[in-house]
């Protein structure tokens, strides 16, 4: 089965809400070149405990290895959306007749191909942090990817945010579903304090609320997450949290390391039909 890797930056290309952004790889990362070789802030904590919270089964699988965990996934929310097509259980018409500039965007949701490789003991990268791409960033529980606060260039995400369904996702051009903010049915059903995700950068997602209160990004550094216990992690871990002003889900980029593909290896994703495997 053929594994398309979104969270490396050549999905960027496929993947923005609108218009592709031909300018999205670095100078580094056109000469294949990175500064991963830099000394980082290295962690024992082992993230693969959070795996057994992935629940959707139909759209996703997970395997662990030694230092990453893979997560396979269809990307199809487990909720109702007028994004479904029409005869699908889960279509569900939507309007929201307070709004009148809501509006529901062309685009369908269709089962993808995404494997993401996250690192088992992430760490946080001394300097020079990498920048959350267009495209998935990381994945829920449910398999469906988050995507940054950035719309494609010529979009304006607020704009955008009229086009979200009853949960607050929307499908890209390919039919590629995904969520900016918070995605309200997992926090409706399992608690606005829950595990809601991972980030490709190995360091967790969690929702609007930390023991009985909301979280704002006064409480959060730079990069919309703060170290502390979680109820996964009693004694603590670096974590994101959900907040309902932007950015939303993630700030300045990821707080770890993650490897994009030189150019030319974009340029094969691109073109050949047999792109990447994923070795089951």
């Amino acid at each position: 089965m053929k594994i398309h890797h979104p969270l490396w930056l050549s999905l960027a290309l496929l993947l923005a809400c609108g218009e592709d952004d031909k300018n999205a790889l670095t100078e580094e990362q056109k000469n294949g070149k990175g500064d991963n070789q830099e000394q980082d802030t290295t962690s024992s904590i082992d993230i693969s405990v959070l795996t057994a919270k992935f629940y959707h089964s139909n759209a996703l699988s997970v395997k662990i290895e030694d230092e990453f965990v893979v997560i396979t996934s269809k990307n199809l929310p487990d909720h109702k959306s007028m994004y479904y097509p029409k005869g699908n259980s889960l279509y569900e018409n939507y309007s929201e007749p307070s709004n009148p500039d809501f509006k529901k965007n062309p685009n369908s949701i269709l089962e993808q191909e995404f494997a993401y490789r996250i690192p088992r003991f992430p760490k946080e990268k001394a300097s020079n942090k990498e920048s959350t791409p267009f495209g998935p960033m990381g994945v829920a529980i449910n398999s469906v990817a988050f995507f940054n606060q950035n719309a494609a260039p010529g979009d304006d995400i607020l704009e955008e945010l009229n086009t979200f369904d009853q949960y607050e996702g929307h499908p890209a051009n390919a039919g590629d579903y995904h969520y900016h903010l918070e995605h309200v049915w997992l926090t409706a059903s399992k608690g606005e304090d829950a595990f809601v995700g991972l980030l490709l950068d190995g360091f967790p997602v969690y929702g609007p609320k930390e023991n009985g209160k909301t979280i704002t990004n006064s409480d959060l550094d730079d990069y919309h997450g703060h170290t502390g216990p979680t109820a996964d992690f009693p004694n603590g871990i670096y974590h994101y949290h959900i907040t309902d002003e932007l950015p939303w889900i993630n700030g300045d980029g990821f707080l770890e390391w993650w490897e994009p593909l030189r150019a030319d290896e974009v340029l094969r994703l691109l073109y050949v039909a047999d792109p990447m495997r994923l070795q089951a």
